[in-house]
This record gives C-alpha cells, structure tokens and sequence, in this order.
C-alpha cells in the first residue's frame, strides 16, 4: 500500500493512525522504518506493506512503478471497523429490551 502524506506532521499522522486501527484489530507491525524523520515511513504487517511517504519521496522513489503490476484498491471502498467498540447496553436498556 503506498500513500502519500503532505507534510512531515501528515505521515506522522498517518502512521499514528494506521498503527492504532489496526493494533485494535490485533494487527502487530514489526519496528517502523523511518518514523523518525517521516520523510518516508515502512509499516510491515507481513502480508501487507504499507508505505506512507511525502510527495517529493513518491516522486524520487517511484514506487508506483515498481508495483505497477499490483491490483489497485479504491480505499473508499473498504469498510474500516470502528474507532471505539460499540459501548454496551446498560442494565436498563437491556431490560426494556
């Protein structure tokens, strides 16, 4: 998966953000490379690979081309599971039930 980040703080935000849905998910990654100048950050789930990078990085690497033969996937398209679990009934709504 590769996504590009606008700013240092964006890729930043991005890895934060990725590492946190899918840890709640039980998704590990191995140690990020990269986190610390989020110039260009490499998350490895194993099966999935995730590359958060800024536009001048996307640019230089040309990691498009690299994996141009791979399936594209229109992210808005995939359901993503909630932040939060839903918060449990409490016991009166649980009766009136």
């Amino acid at each position: 998966m590769v996504v590009t980040g606008t700013s240092r703080p964006h890729v930043k935000a991005i890895h934060q953000e990725l590492h946190v849905r899918l840890k709640k998910m039980g998704e590990l990654h191995g140690e990020p490379e990269g986190a610390d100048m989020a110039w260009w950050v490499v998350l490895d789930y194993g099966t999935v690979v995730v590359h958060a990078l800024q536009p001048e990085a996307r640019e230089y690497y040309d990691l498009d081309r690299l994996y141009s033969d791979c399936p594209e996937l229109d992210w808005r398209e995939v359901e993503l599971p909630p932040l939060t679990p839903a918060a449990p009934e409490s016991d009166a709504e649980a009766l009136e039930a």
